[in-house]
């Protein structure tokens, strides 16, 4: 009987364990998670403040200064480039619009990019100035319109770029403090989502334990149930309880009481079986009473004819015969007595039946020390010459063959005589898987057929194919076992 209980002890303590240990995984990786986020958004802003803040520092310096050079005539727009304290107004400009262009890109907080579009818009006003300089410089315009172009424009839109750069790292420095203040809201909501689920795992744990005792109930319940069926009595079930405790030592005794009783009763079984062997033994000693009828009329027959030599010879052939049939009241046999029993079988018979009965005998000499069910063959042959040869109105012939296939013994019956149709042979199949005591129709291979399964199993036994006017195949598979081993079976 299988186990009713679905989980074992161990494996429900595993989930207890999963029950407690996976809320707390789930928690933690929210938590990772909500930091993650946390870091890559802080990381994003730094990064922005930081592009902001350098040139927050350094760009009105700069263009004023490399601006006021180029005024004065320290340096000129074609060699600016070579003088290492200076920078081109135009790399500058090129350089501020490039790094916040990239930042309007990834600026997601609306005020910080409006500042970015102002801060963009100045530069391009810028850009215009310095090319306006430029103009002057290269037509010769007069230093003190120059002066105050630079007075008038330049430094008020470097430092409306400054104040514009300074707008932006403002709001983003906002925006940390709302990211900040988002992870504070996100670390209260950790804290009641903890809340939640530590109740729900409490109520889990609770759950769970209940369920491990009532593991432990059921198979007190269940080694009722056993009891309640013995004594109703199916003595073949058994109490299976795996819990390694008090309930087990006694769920143990019951299975020996309960394995005794089934015990007895499959003594009582197999004496049973043993009388049906005992009847089928009897049965198989009807199978050859005509033959010896027929025998003795054949050897009174010789007699009065005055061929006494043939008449001796078939008596000794048939006291050869009946010796092997009687085996001492053994059940089992050599392959080799059985060649023997059959081929003095065939001897008598040919006697009898020289004009219509011929025979050949080819079973491999390997399976002399193989074990046989006495009276196999015979029965077969028996059916070959009188239901075959016999009603052919010609010449027969019967050819038995043996050889060991692996683990079995393959042996084969097959004859030339009158075959069968199909609707014959189909009934003959029926007939041969039946009790031999309930069959009407090919009694003796009925008989050799239960012999074999009862002794061997269902997996062995007799296959019969037959065609109208070609003849009758009968084919057995016995497994090999040789006649020491079956002794040493039988010892132990």
């Amino acid at each position: 009987m299988k186990n009713s209980i679905k989980f074992s002890i161990r494996r429900k303590l595993h989930l207890l364990a999963v029950s407690v240990a996976v809320p707390f995984l789930i928690m933690i990786i929210y938590l990772l998670i909500s930091m993650g986020n946390y870091s890559r958004t802080y990381d994003k802003l730094a990064d922005n403040l930081t592009i902001a803040n350098n040139y927050n520092l350094n760009f009105k310096e700069e263009m004023d200064e490399s601006l006021y050079k180029l005024v004065v005539g320290y340096v000129t727009f074609d060699t600016i480039s070579g003088d290492t304290t200076l920078k081109d107004p135009y790399v500058l400009i090129a350089e501020l619009r490039s790094e916040f262009s990239k930042l309007m890109d990834i600026t997601t907080e609306s005020e910080s990019k409006l500042w970015l579009q102002s801060l963009l818009r100045n530069i391009d006003t810028l850009e215009k100035r310095v090319d306006d300089i430029k103009e002057s410089l290269a037509t010769g315009g007069r230093y003190q319109e120059n002066i105050e172009m630079l007075d008038n424009n330049i430094y008020i839109l470097t430092e409306l770029i400054q104040d514009d750069i300074q707008y932006y790292i403002y709001y983003q420095t906002k925006s940390i403090g709302k990211v900040t203040n988002s992870l504070h809201q996100q670390i209260n909501e950790f804290i009641v989502i903890c809340s939640v689920c530590v109740a729900i795992l409490v109520l889990v744990v609770l759950g769970v334990t209940i369920w491990i005792v009532k593991g432990i109930l059921k198979p007190i319940r269940q080694l009722y149930d056993v009891m309640e069926k013995m004594s109703e009595g199916d003595f073949s079930v058994r109490a299976e309880v795996e819990t390694k405790d008090e309930i087990s030592l006694l769920a143990d005794g019951f299975n020996n009481m309960a394995e005794n009783m089934q015990t007895l009763i499959d003594k009582i079984k197999e004496d049973e079986q043993k009388m049906r062997r005992v009847d089928l033994r009897l049965l198989q000693e009807q199978i050859n009473p005509h033959f010896l009828y027929n025998t003795l009329d054949t050897i009174v027959w010789l007699i009065e004819g005055n061929e006494s030599e043939q008449a001796v010879k078939m008596v000794v052939t048939l006291s050869n015969f009946f010796r092997l049939v009687l085996s001492k009241g053994k059940e089992f046999i050599s392959m080799k007595e059985e060649e023997l029993h059959i081929r003095s079988y065939l001897e008598i018979q040919q006697i009898r039946y020289h004009d219509i009965l011929e025979y050949e005998i080819s079973i491999d000499r390997v399976l002399y020390d193989y074990q046989i069910l006495k009276l196999t063959l015979q029965p077969i042959v028996e059916n070959a010459l009188y239901h075959g040869i016999k009603y052919k109105r010609a010449k027969g012939y019967i050819h038995i063959h043996g050889e060991k296939d692996g683990g079995v013994i393959r042996l084969a019956v097959r004859d030339n005589g009158v075959g069968m149709e199909k609707e014959e042979l189909l009934e003959l199949q029926r007939e041969i898987e039946r009790p031999c005591q309930e069959t009407e129709k090919g009694f003796g291979l009925a008989n050799v057929n239960e012999r074999i399964h009862m002794y061997f199993g269902m997996e062995y036994g007799m296959k019969i194919s037959s065609q109208k006017g070609k003849g009758t195949l009968v084919e057995i598979t016995i497994p090999a076992v040789k006649m020491e081993q079956q002794k040493e079976l039988a010892n132990g």
